[in-house]
């Protein structure tokens, strides 16, 4: 195995000692960014096995460039000389950089402003600058004032002065007169302060999560080699499933196997057994899995290059086959999946598709998940797509895209039954249908 040319060490040069402080300083950063996970990639053995499997690598700068093009279009529509991003999947579509996610989900402690017309600038935690040097897309980086009572305290309210002179210098040197502003997380304090400096402040949300809608054919690469990570964890996972384990020991091994492939984290631990899975949404725990229990798992998991394959599957514990009423829910669960699948296509609207969608026995129906088809991307995204018990309360128009890429969902469990079946396909839109980016594997015991 070839060693990669990482740098030594910044002190062990001859000529280190002649430099000063902030230069051996600059210096070791820019070593640091080398070694920059994503320069590094994801191991020898994780690649070598896509290219085997003809995954190709995505482009990550053509990706990059594109999901910015895509931002400002949006932005230009949205008539707005700026946005702030607070939220780590909103910072990471538009940079493409990363910084302790899960943490950064509840501390503001990194942002990123992009101008419709101007430079992306992060504004990075502590300015580590090396975090991103994989990055083409980010203009400058600076560090973040952090607007969070943690990290301020009882200074709160002058952070607050000084980030919102920072943000509206930004529009005023590149908002060409234009004082809207597009925001995603804020807590009041901060909209008020914006709103000080003559900044009309608008949602951000609608804005990037539209931009995020079609993937790129990069981005499809990237979704593909995640996926494949994802798979691969599964069939771990299934192997590793024997009676008598806890749930968390089974979610555990799944965690292990996925990790090792590359994947960053897991949104949520939606793994159950037996009497568990109905009715859905139990997250695993120390229950011990008996044999001829089923169990049910929805992944929700965030895999390399940061893309969420977000796939659901339902196995038999132990050696026997599963009995009817657990192969009939099986059955129902895995028509009504393909089914639907087979309905997609560009131009269908999201109500058209309802009307035609496979449903559930009605004995099903009020155990029944809370969408048919949902986007996904960076995590779970627009749309959300409900029954049609549910769509005029909760449902929208709109119109599947080539480069939408969805899940397609079942939950079959009866009321007054003692277990359900969960099951989820992801697909890509094409010009022509859908494609699948998952591969289903039925349970043999089960289907």
């Amino acid at each position: 195995m070839t060693r990669p040319p990482y740098p030594r060490s910044p002190g062990a040069g001859p000529a280190s000692g002649a430099l000063s402080l902030a230069e051996r300083d600059a210096r070791q950063m820019d070593e640091a960014g080398r070694l920059n996970r994503y320069l590094i990639g994801y191991g020898e053995a994780v690649e070598a096995d896509w290219t085997a499997r003809g995954l190709e690598a995505p482009d990550l700068p053509a990706m990059q460039r594109y999901r910015v093009e895509r931002v400002r279009a949006e932005m230009r529509k949205a008539d707005i000389a700026g946005m702030v991003l607070f939220d780590p999947l909103n910072v990471r579509y538009l940079t493409d950089s990363t910084n302790m996610q899960v943490w950064i989900t509840h501390n503001a402690a990194r942002y990123a402003f992009v101008a419709t017309d101007g430079p992306v600038v992060l504004f990075e935690y502590s300015s580590f600058r090396h975090l991103s040097a994989h990055s083409v897309v980010i203009d400058e980086i600076r560090p973040a004032t952090g607007p969070y009572f943690f990290h301020a305290g009882s200074r709160l309210p002058e952070v607050y002065r000084k980030w919102s002179a920072e943000i509206a210098d930004l529009v005023d040197g590149h908002g060409g007169g234009n004082r809207r502003l597009a925001l995603d997380h804020g807590a009041p304090a901060g909209i008020h302060a914006l709103e000080g400096h003559n900044l009309e402040v608008v949602d951000a949300q609608p804005i990037i999560e539209t931009a995020r809608t079609v993937k790129s054919a990069e981005e499809i690469k990237a979704m593909r080699r995640s996926m494949t990570a994802c798979l691969d964890a599964l069939d771990d996972t299934r192997a590793a499933l024997k009676p008598g384990m806890t749930e968390l020991e089974l979610w555990g091994a799944f965690w292990n196997a996925a990790v090792s492939r590359g994947s960053e984290w897991v949104e949520t631990c939606l793994l159950a057994a037996g009497p568990r899975t109905n009715p859905w949404f139990q997250e695993c725990s120390g229950y011990a899995i008996q044999a001829g229990d089923i169990v049910g798992f929805d992944t929700d998991l965030v895999g390399p290059y940061g893309y969420c394959a977000d796939i659901s599957r339902t196995w038999l514990c132990g050696d026997d086959q599963g009995d009817d009423e657990q192969r009939a829910l099986y059955a129902i669960a895995q028509e009504q999946v393909q089914y639907n699948m087979d309905l997609l296509k560009p131009g269908l609207g999201f109500r058209e598709f309802v009307e035609k969608a496979r449903l559930l026995p009605e004995e099903c129906l009020p155990r029944r998940y809370g969408v048919l088809v949902h986007g996904v991307g960076l995590c779970d995204e627009w749309p959300a797509i409900p029954y049609p018990q549910d769509f005029d309360k909760a449902g929208y128009d709109g119109v599947f895209e080539p480069g939408m890429v969805v899940c397609v969902e079942s939950y079959t469990g009866r009321v007054g039954g003692r277990e359900g079946v969960k099951l989820e396909e992801q697909v890509v839109i094409t010009e022509t249908g859908c494609d699948p980016i998952s591969v289903p594997k039925p349970d043999e015991q089960l289907a």
